[in-house]
């Protein structure tokens, strides 16, 4: 049985309830060993492929984490590392390597490209059996066709950030059906499909941008505010319904004038603890769990392989 998750507040009693991401992911993670040991015993080796253009060191701290996060429950890895000059018939020939290649099971084009590389032919290249991100055309059309009995029934890889985010709030029962959602950021990876999934949950998602006349209105109303938009401390507490639950993608390096040291900060302030009844830290909140459902997705189809 799985170990309970901490419920620890921010800052003492009335605060907001620490919705731990390390310690769900974890918790995932186990879970998911004794998955992959089945599969071993029926002599299938699941394995994780990245392929990673330049040095970006998001990238290469979030890819190092993937093959370390592979490692320690059993998944084999395979990773192809382009140069920054690489061009789009490297990326390409490296995409048909790993649709060809029988020790991956699924794997990942880590986001961003260089500029001037159009993700999207790149995506499209990948057989969508193998698609660990869940960002293929095909796999996110599941999302929006009708399919009876709502995103349970998807036969298909969801994309990991919102896959986690998910699954971050049904952990410390969070509702989400029927709830009002603000989603800040539409980008690929999180703010697009995580509205679809959302609706799909039955909530209410309302995306916003950059065009948005008012967000902070937008946020005011909502039950659970996700915010993608890469600001770093752009939710306030006077952004938020008393009680919400909050939700934090954003991670930005801010250097500290004074002593010339990086500090990661996420677009939310952390004195919105004071008004939310949740609230992801950053870091240690939807990282960890992006990373978990990756894993999750690879032993999705090695499972779905075998059937």
């Amino acid at each position: 049985m799985s170990a309970a998750l901490p419920r620890e507040r921010w800052a003492g009693e009335g605060s907001a309830v620490r919705i731990d991401g390390t310690a769900l992911a974890a918790r995932t993670l186990d879970d998911l060993k004794v998955r992959i040991d089945r599969l071993h015993d029926h002599g299938f080796r699941p394995g994780l492929g990245t392929i990673m253009v330049g040095q970006n060191p998001g990238s290469v701290s979030y890819v190092a984490g993937k093959h370390k996060d592979s490692a320690q429950i059993g998944l084999d890895s395979v990773r192809i590392d382009l140069a920054e000059t690489a061009s789009a018939a490297d990326i390409r020939s490296a995409i048909l390597q790993m649709n060809d290649d029988p020790r991956v099971t699924a794997f990942i084009v880590q986001l961003p490209l260089p500029q001037g590389i159009d993700p999207v032919p790149m995506l499209e290249l990948m057989n969508p059996a193998k698609d660990a991100d869940g960002l293929h055309p095909t796999n996110l059309g599941e999302l929006v066709l009708a399919v009876p009995g709502g995103a349970g029934t998807i036969d298909a890889p969801l994309p990991c950030t919102p896959r986690g985010i998910v699954a971050m709030l049904e952990a410390y029962d969070v509702p989400i059906r029927g709830q009002h959602v603000t989603i800040i950021g539409q980008g690929l990876t999180v703010g697009r499909p995580l509205g679809l999934l959302l609706t799909r949950l039955e909530a209410t998602a309302t995306l916003t941008h950059s065009l948005t006349e008012d967000v902070a209105a937008e946020c005011r109303r909502a039950d659970i505010i996700v915010a993608a938009a890469g600001v770093a401390g752009l939710v306030q507490p006077d952004w938020v319904k008393p009680g919400a639950a909050v939700i934090d993608v954003g991670i930005s390096r801010i250097v500290d004038e004074t002593t010339g040291k990086a500090k990661l900060r996420g677009d939310v302030d952390p004195s919105v603890a004071s008004v939310a009844g949740f609230l992801s830290p950053t870091p240690g909140g939807v990282g960890p769990m992006t990373r978990a459902m990756l894993m999750k997705n690879v032993v999705e189809a090695a499972e779905r392989h075998l059937r």
